[in-house]
């Protein structure tokens, strides 16, 4: 409760700050030591956790496979990337739940089907197909590249 009290008082003094993206164009950049350690990417959470624990390790790993499928990181808005991370946190749960029902162990049901449902309306969102980068050359790179010797 300690830490959801001082979110809370985070979150209050924050009302009247300005929203960045370091992705965004439209925003005027800041000195690094004037932004969050959140939104240099320092820190995972703002508060609570020091990133390096089993349930931090996947959701990074999460968070990772679904940009990666989402067609990268330059490919995508401030809100997608958000999306991205709040699925991680849904699918951790569920995990954690499926691991539970593995040993036995009685779960709300209820619970693990609103959790579902609420990932697959954030992956409908992002869009659940893979999309992927092409990588393919422009003729002029193919060209130059078959006229050197190997």
């Amino acid at each position: 409760m300690l830490a959801f009290c001082s979110f809370r008082a985070i979150c209050q003094g924050m009302e009247n700050a300005e929203i960045l993206s370091p992705h965004s164009a439209s925003v005027t950049p800041r000195l690094a030591t004037v932004r969050s350690k959140v939104t240099n990417g320092r820190r995972v959470f703002a508060v609570g956790g020091d990133g390096r624990g089993a349930w931090t390790r996947r959701w990074k790993d999460i968070v990772e496979l679904h940009v990666a499928d989402a067609g990268g990181r330059e490919l995508m808005s401030e809100a997608m990337l958000s999306l991205c991370r709040r699925a991680a946190t849904l699918e951790i749960q569920l995990e954690q739940l499926e691991c539970c029902m593995s040993e036995g162990d009685d779960v709300d049901i209820e619970i693990y089907g609103r959790i579902a449902s609420h990932l697959r309306r954030i992956l409908e969102t992002l869009g659940v197909e893979r999309k992927s980068k092409n990588i393919t050359p422009d003729l002029r790179s193919y060209l130059a590249g078959k006229d050197r010797p190997a």
